[in-house]
């Protein structure tokens, strides 16, 4: 069971019990709710057609910064350049359940 979701300009698979990294939300702590749901699939290669009141819940693990990413500007010939670096924030989050069609799946404990 999984469900594809869309988030920050991006899309992520997702299944109960999941650790996903997002964009950094409003929200610090506390449950989240996913309702742009793009892809829901109970079995193997099969995808549910009714998407109306599709929903993911999902509650705060932590926040933080990723990675720096290098960026490096150069010009030949004209002996410029520029490197500059950047670091994305992202809220860490643990999906607890997908809803679909008055279904109910979560993570088995």
């Amino acid at each position: 069971m999984y469900a594809v979701i869309r988030t920050g300009g991006k899309q992520y698979r997702v299944a109960p019990g999941d650790v996903v990294k997002i964009e950094k939300t409003g929200a610090e702590s506390g449950n989240i709710e996913f309702s742009d749901v793009v892809a829901v699939s109970g079995s193997e290669g099969k995808f549910e057609q009714d998407l109306k009141g599709a929903k993911v819940t999902a509650s705060v693990v932590g926040e933080g910064r990723g990675d720096k990413i290098l960026v490096f500007h150069y010009k030949r010939k004209k002996q410029y350049k520029k490197m500059q670096g950047h670091r994305q924030d992202y809220t860490q989050v643990r999906i607890d359940s997908i809803e679909v069609d008055g279904n109910s799946y979560s993570a088995s404990k």
